[in-house]
C-alpha cells in the first residue's frame, strides 16, 4: 500500500531533483534513499527470502492468477 506525503523542500533543492533525477521519478528516489532508515534489517531480509522461495512464489501467482479469472467471469 502506497501512501501520499508532502513534504516542503528549498526550491533550489526541487529544482536539482527534477534536473537530476527527472520527473515522475522524483518519489521513488527519495523512498529508496528513506528505506534503509526507517525499515528494519530483519523484515527487509525477511522479504528477500520470501522473495527467494519459488515454490512460494508460485503459489501465490496460482492463487492471484485464479482471483483473475474469477472477477473476468463476473457479469458485468
Amino acid at each position: 500500500m502506497q501512501r501520499k506525503l508532502t513534504i516542503t523542500i528549498d526550491e533550489e533543492v526541487y529544482r536539482g531533483l527534477h534536473a537530476v533525477i527527472g520527473r515522475g521519478r522524483i518519489s521513488r528516489f527519495l523512498e529508496d534513499l528513506a528505506r534503509p532508515h526507517v525499515i528494519s534489517r530483519e523484515l527487509e531480509a525477511a522479504y528477500r527470502e520470501m522473495a527467494g522461495d519459488e515454490v512460494g512464489e508460485a503459489e501465490a501467482d496460482e492463487w492471484a492468477e485464479g482471483l483473475i479469472e474469477d472477477v473476468a467471469d463476473d457479469a458485468r
